[in-house]
């Protein structure tokens, strides 16, 4: 091969193999809550559905975020929410609260405010009395963030 055609060959083949190189460090990263998820069900499935997370959109205030979790469940002593386990995508401690239920609590609901950092998905997994996980989330927008050290 005469040397400008190996040259043309290289650099084309360089160019190629620099534009695959973010494809592939994009597909290495995952989804920042799946090995949490994993580790929190002793990886059991988690559905969608039945859990509602209410948080405001935008928060100005990352240190005090109002937040309610509800999940649809008869709460019966066969078919009952055992814990709602809420979960941060950002925060450096992502475990933000774990809260326990029983058949006497007639709800499985809870209002409460977090501490967050940044523009940031929540997640909030559901565990029933058959042992089955289902989740839901939100997003939120924190303009001044709380939680940037593991306070």
């Amino acid at each position: 091969m005469p040397a400008p055609a190996r040259r043309r060959f290289l650099s084309v083949f360089a160019s190629l193999a620099a534009g695959l190189l973010p494809i592939r460090a994009v597909r290495a990263q995952s989804d920042p809550f799946a090995s949490l998820v994993r580790e929190v069900t002793g990886g059991a499935p988690v559905w969608p559905g039945r859990v509602k997370v209410d948080i405001p959109l935008l928060a100005d205030n990352g240190h005090s975020v109002p937040l309610k979790v509800s999940v649809a469940s008869p709460m019966t002593a066969v078919d009952h929410v055992r814990s709602i386990i809420l979960l941060s995508e950002k925060n450096p401690r992502p475990v933000i609260a774990k809260f326990h239920f029983g058949p006497g609590a007639g709800r499985a609901e809870v209002a409460t405010r977090v501490r967050l950092n940044g523009a940031q998905r929540l997640l909030a997994l559901a565990q029933f009395s058959d042992g089955s996980f289902w989740s839901g989330g939100a997003e939120v927008v924190v303009t001044e963030s709380a939680c940037l050290d593991e306070s």
